[in-house]
């Protein structure tokens, strides 16, 4: 019997999302596992591997609980999935495990390395080895040469620091290709996820009624709006079938009771022929299920929404980002505001609620912007909006504009979309944050917002309870926060709905 250690430790860690003394809110914030990490452990795992996923965030765990359990394991590899606000804890629990298991692996990936993988990897030599992009076959390619001792400078897809007897530099093998075969994807592990799928729920008021689950039935946008950083899936949409998208809704409702998806596409109706199949095939078997999706104001027709709703279609979120014309040209954003308008009538006609994302803060904003914003959130069919502080994520179009290739580190723990980093010509960053609450308080203070929520806490008391539990927690903080550090300086945290 073999005794070679093939374990691989898939990791998500923990990052300050809420404001110290604001961590009560955490019981109505989103807490949905990393799809990406599901898929990797399927696809090692395939090919003879022992995955297991640490979801830090979900169960709070700290820096310390992660380590801990990192070294019970004694993986050969430990991944590291990292966003840009997540990169100087990641690197923290790296150098934890190389400390503790100097013989283990540390491979890290996601959005921020496929965006910044050399600068990264120059800068934090706590971390081995950098997969770029899509890294299902990557990742394998990368285990199999490592058991073997083959060279890494033949496998596509890396970036990793080469040391020489007096330095090191930097080598980055040429870009894997990607198989646009997206039904070759084993089924995502979901069961390696402790207490699945009870412990994994979108924000509250999110979603209808639980349990819930989230799919990526496609990779990729065509679109270019400048503010995304697309460098992870591309420009180039790639999808499974919608006999295969259906497939994984079987088999999430008869071995886990899923009653509700998230389809976390970028794009989920880029093809208007898969998206007819696939809610065809919903209509047709019977399936009594409820999701949600992403789409754009210039991609929907009332026919497709329809026939959405008629598949258990519950909500529909538009990249809407502003209510100006003119800031919407500056973001390279297709559809203008009369579209968005448009599209947001026929999808309240259809029956589908609408959830609108906004950004406030782009370069351009100006009072005006902000007014006509504030107006037009209240003009049409909304009940829910999320209101982003822009943010110039690395590989996005705008942070190239604004920085240059300059990396700047203090910025990098603060690009969670909860802090304006830069303020447009004329403006504060004081200003950018009083305009902020001022938009959400004036769309949240509408009558019938109150009566929305109302309704849909009589009709799924999930909501309910957590709600309570929120208030619960949050009275008892609150108390002894006044009990005891009566002088202490007030903090203010955004409560993310989504």
């Amino acid at each position: 019997m073999s005794t070679v250690n093939k374990k691989i430790t898939l990791i998500t860690p923990p990052y300050e999302r809420i404001a110290k003394g604001y961590e009560f809110v955490k019981h109505i914030t989103n807490k949905t596992p990393t799809l990406g990490l599901l898929h990797l452990a399927a696809e090692v795992r395939n090919h003879g591997y022992q995955p297991s996923i640490i979801e830090s965030d979900i169960f709070d765990m700290t820096v310390e609980d992660v380590v801990a359990q990192v070294v019970a394991d004694t993986p050969a590899y430990v991944g590291i999935t990292l966003f840009t606000v997540g990169v100087w804890c990641g690197a923290e629990i790296a150098r934890k495990i190389r400390i503790a298991l100097p013989g283990t692996i540390i491979i890290v990936g996601g959005p921020h390395i496929s965006s910044m993988a050399v600068e990264t990897m120059e800068r934090f030599r706590e971390f081995d080895i950098a997969v770029l992009g899509e890294g299902e076959e990557i990742l394998v390619n990368l285990l199999n040469t490592l058991e073997t001792g083959g060279d890494l400078k033949q496998v596509s897809g890396l970036v990793f620091m080469e040391k020489g007897y007096s330095t090191s530099k930097v080598v980055k093998t040429p870009s894997h290709s990607i198989d646009r075969n997206m039904d070759r994807l084993p089924m995502p592990a979901w069961d390696l996820l402790p207490d699945f799928p009870n412990a994994y729920r979108p924000a509250i008021y999110d979603f209808p009624g639980g349990p819930v689950a989230c799919i990526a039935a496609s990779r990729g946008c065509p679109f270019h709006c400048k503010f995304c950083d697309t460098s992870t899936f591309g420009a180039a949409v790639r999808a499974y079938s919608a006999e295969r998208v259906f497939e994984i809704l079987q088999h999430l409702q008869s071995n886990y009771g899923i009653r509700h998806v998230l389809f976390v596409d970028d794009l989920f109706t880029a093809s208007r022929k898969r998206t007819t199949e696939l809610c065809e095939r919903i209509i047709n078997s019977g399936m009594k299920i409820t999701w949600s999706c992403a789409s754009r104001v210039d991609v929907v027709k009332p026919d497709l929404l329809h026939l959405m709703k008629k598949a258990g279609c519950w909500e529909i979120s538009f990249g809407l980002e502003s209510g100006s014309d003119e800031l919407l040209k500056k973001m390279d954003k297709a559809a203008a505001v009369d579209k968005s308008r448009e599209a947001l009538d026929w999808t309240a006609k259809a029956g589908i609620r609408s959830k609108g994302l906004f950004m406030l803060g782009y370069p351009g904003e100006t009072e005006e912007t902000i007014a006509t914003t504030k107006a037009f959130v209240k003009s049409v069919p909304l009940t829910i909006m999320n209101l982003t502080k822009f943010t110039p994520y690395p590989g996005s179009p705008i942070y190239r504009d604004l920085y240059g290739t300059n990396i700047r580190d203090d910025h990098w723990q603060k690009m969670n979309g909860m802090n304006f980093l830069w303020a447009p010509e004329g403006m504060t960053i004081d200003q950018l944050n009083s305009h902020y609450k001022n938009v959400l308080i004036s769309f949240y203070s509408q009558a019938k917002i109150p009566w929305h929520y109302t309704k849909l806490t009589l009709q799924h008391p999930s909501h309910l309870f957590r709600l309570l539990r929120f208030f619960w927690v949050m009275s008892k903080t609150k108390l002894g926060q006044l009990l005891g550090r009566k002088d202490a300086p007030v903090q203010y945290a955004k409560i993310e709905l989504d």
